[in-house]
């Protein structure tokens, strides 16, 4: 197998230590600051992965004061070589029910509080500034493994999917979950920026599983987005990720990565401007 570590970000209800085989806790620090908890080490199937709960395991932490950064550093210096994150998400697609699983390919960026580089000016921070292009924010190859996982298990899942990220911690309103929908967008959450585009910048194969809870607020015959059917819908799905993971984690350490990652880093070193 290649030399792989795999990084796990749990979202709202995916944030289970108990996928890991010897697991140990290290509290780290990082130039950006502490991460939002432990990281918890340990192997499935014997590869070695790293947990991290995104919001804190006791979901103390909101979207906006999550320290993505310090997150992400955090995992890269532990190895990681990969990052798969779970996230619970609005549909804003009639065919995307809730419990359905999306595997974003896209994303807009409506976040307006949070450090989205490593490369600020900051003492502390990578040096220049990093003009990083953004045409394709996932990797496909990890993306294609994940598909390909839901699909063996069974899963209703959408192969591709645009997400539209706000700041939060609050749900949209009417008048805006509609905009979303007028720019043909297909989810709306609250961490998958600036997450998937620090790990690029540092070079990290980055997928998401996005799971569909509700129809935010713009469906006429639905409920409306409220955080006890969010934990509802997340507590009787949250196991459709996690087999997800656990399927996949063999696949992507019997693959070479070696020129995937050597693209990414060419990729940052070629939109560093110092």
């Amino acid at each position: 197998m290649s030399a792989v570590k795999i990084g796990i970000i749990g979202g709202t209800g995916l944030d289970n230590p108990s996928l890991l085989y010897n697991r140990q806790e290290k509290y780290v620090d990082t130039p950006f600051g502490k991460p939002s908890d432990a990281l918890i080490e340990g192997t499935i199937f014997d590869v070695e992965c790293v947990l991290l709960a995104r919001h804190g395991r006791n979901h103390t932490i909101s979207p906006t004061n999550i320290n993505y950064r310090a997150n992400i550093w955090a995992l890269q210096k532990a190895g990681c070589t990969h990052i798969i994150a779970t996230s619970a998400c609005g549909s804003l697609k009639e065919e995307i029910k809730p419990g359905h699983i999306a595997f974003p390919d896209q994303f807009i960026d409506r976040t307006v509080h949070r450090m989205s580089t490593f490369y600020d000016g900051k003492p502390g921070s990578l040096i220049g500034v990093c003009h990083l292009p953004m045409h394709t924010p996932f990797c496909m190859d990890t993306r294609e493994i994940l598909l390909e996982a839901a699909k063996h298990l069974g899963y209703t899942y959408h192969t591709t999917g645009t997400v539209v990220t706000i700041e939060g911690p609050r749900f949209s309103t009417r008048a805006e979950s509609e905009l979303y929908r007028s720019w043909n967008a297909d989810l709306v959450g609250m961490t998958l920026v600036p997450e998937v585009v620090l790990a690029k910048e540092i070079g990290i194969c980055y997928a998401s599983i996005a799971l569909a809870t509700d129809y935010d607020c713009w469906h006429q015959s639905e409920a409306k987005v409220c955080v006890d059917d969010v934990m509802k819908i997340m507590k009787e799905n949250s196991h459709k990720a996690l087999e997800i993971i656990k399927h996949s984690i063999l696949k992507i350490a019997e693959k070479d990565w070696a020129e995937t990652i050597k693209t990414l880093k060419d990729e940052v070193a070629a939109s560093v401007m110092v």
